[in-house]
């Protein structure tokens, strides 16, 4: 089950590749179904994970013997519930992408699809991945898939933005694969990259600067994808730039491999310097949620703001991992930081995905997603409006979204062990709620003031299409469903909790006992 998740897409990527350009329809028809199917798959493997904790379905085949490195795969409470995020995520994207493409889009709608079942392929198979190596070529093949996405179908300086976007992340990696070699090679034991021989090994115990230079090196290819301050600034330009569907993915999907890399790889493998780092990955967390919030609230561009948003929430993931890292704050403390870092990331996941699909809206419809060109929207887009308030809401913490359970349950697991940082931390919320307040009542209040292109009259073959082209700026009824999916995952989250704590609970609980060591 789990190489069918991830080979999946590949071979319907093959198929739509064998498909005329010009039968559409059928290639977008093809992806969704796929997209579907991988749901479902995802949703089979996440009811399959022992509640007591470990692995389900495990696949361990030799890949390159004499060097240790095998075929490895198995999901557990972190990788399946990000697994499940990243399906929903990609057929919420595949479902936008069936509203009336422009002229450009409409003939290359083939290698778009194409290049997005390839990423969903390699994002599913990082999730799932045991062995490092293994983890390390999904890793850089979803940086190499997401460079031609924003470089092909961008916008602005797509080209530089896409070059930046993948200087920082690849060499990230290459200094990450370091540390992987320093793990592999310089501990006890013999060669192996397998992660779960390696947790249980702990092979650079008592190696001093080797087990130091490991952790900086790995944390370092983490945190550019993650992104913390101050490694953070090629994320601005790359989601501004990128096509709505690609900013969807790369926030919801490709910013969690960095830090599901930390409690999957640092934290188990690395416990003695994650101990001994835990105040600076608590001090780097604190300052990205704080200068993201802050740096957010004076962007006059939707999706600008969306991106500095991004570095706050993760930022909050990063303060809690790191204050897992201090074992005097007991194990039920660090427990709880550790499972709400996880609800955090699918929460992230699934909320900014949607602003990132809203935010294509504005640029579909008026060309320009700067607030200062949107007022008074709610009249002539209702949908629209409810839907954005709904996960502006869900972004800011409102109880009963997925944004609150998270937040909630990694800032009270990392009060005990850090409460300054804490409490900084937490105004981060207050100027959160205090930026998107300000977006709702400038967007959707107010005397009615909308771009040009945004008023201007559909067509009247547009006014024969109901599915695609409505008669107003308003979302498409391909647009309502996709964003309508990811925030109804984020309400059924936020309402029954224990959807996804129950399962990511005895995961965490095992690596914080790894920690302990």
């Amino acid at each position: 089950m789990l190489t069918a998740l991830w080979v999946a897409p590949l071979l319907v990527a093959a198929v739509v590749a064998a498909i005329p350009a010009a039968r559409r329809e059928v290639v977008l028809g093809l992806w969704v179904v796929l997209a579907v199917v991988e749901v479902a798959g995802a949703v089979v493997v996440w009811t399959a994970v022992p509640r007591a904790g470990g692995f389900a379905d495990e696949v361990s085949l030799p890949w390159i013997p004499a060097f240790g490195v095998g075929y490895h795969l198995g999901a557990d409470g972190f990788s399946a519930p990000l697994v499940a995020m990243t399906t929903v995520v990609f057929l919420a994207v595949a479902l936008y992408s069936l509203r009336r493409p422009t002229d450009e889009d409409a003939g290359r709608t083939r290698a778009f699809v194409v290049l997005f079942l390839a990423l969903e392929a390699v994002c599913v198979g990082v999730f799932l991945a045991l062995d490092l190596v293994l983890f390390f070529v999904f890793f850089d093949l979803s940086i190499v898939l997401m460079y031609f996405v924003i470089a092909g179908w961008g916008s602005g300086s797509r080209a530089a933005s896409a070059l930046q976007f993948f200087l920082y992340t690849f060499l990230g990696s290459v200094v990450m694969l370091l540390g992987f070699l320093v793990l592999a090679v310089g501990g006890r034991g013999g060669i192996t990259f397998d992660i779960p021989t390696l947790a249980a090994r702990d092979p650079l115990a008592g190696s001093g600067p080797a087990g130091v230079l490991a952790l900086v090196a790995i944390g370092i290819g983490l945190a550019i994808k993650t992104p913390v301050w101050p490694v953070h600034t090629w994320l601005p330009p790359a989601h501004t730039d990128a096509p709505a569907a690609g900013s969807a993915v790369l926030a919801a999907v490709l910013l969690k491999m960095g830090t599901y890399g930390f409690v999957r790889i640092a934290m188990p493998l690395l416990p003695g310097p994650w101990r001994s780092a835990a105040l600076v990955f608590v001090v780097l967390g604190v300052v990205s949620v704080l200068w993201g919030a802050l740096v957010a609230l004076a962007q006059r561009d939707l999706k600008r703001m969306i991106a500095y948003t991004s570095v706050t929430h993760l930022g909050y993931v990063v303060l809690a991992v790191g204050a897992a890292g201090i074992v005097a704050a007991g194990p039920e403390a660090r427990t709880l930081a550790v499972t709400g870092a996880t609800v955090q990331m699918v929460s992230h996941g699934l909320v900014t995905a949607a602003l990132f699909l809203l935010a294509g809206v504005l640029r579909d419809r008026g060309g320009t997603s700067e607030i200062a060109s949107w007022s008074g929207v709610a009249g002539p887009m209702p949908r629209f409006s409810w839907t954005f308030a709904l996960a502006a809401f869900a972004s800011l913490g409102l109880p009963g979204l997925s944004g609150f359970v998270g937040e909630f349950s990694l800032l009270a697991g990392s009060l005990p062990a850090v409460p300054v940082a804490t409490v900084l931390a937490a105004l981060g919320l207050a100027i959160t709620a205090a930026l998107f307040l300000r977006a709702l009542q400038s967007m959707l209040l107010g005397d009615r003031h909308l771009p040009p292109a945004a008023e201007r009259p559909p067509t009247p073959r547009a006014r024969l299409s109901r599915f695609r082209a409505p008669s107003s700026p308003d979302l498409r009824v391909a647009e309502t469903t996709a964003v309508g999916l990811l925030l109804a995952c984020s309400v059924a989250i936020g309402v029954a909790p224990a959807l996804l704590t129950t399962t990511i609970a005895p995961a965490a609980a095992q690596v914080v006992s790894l920690v302990s060591r």
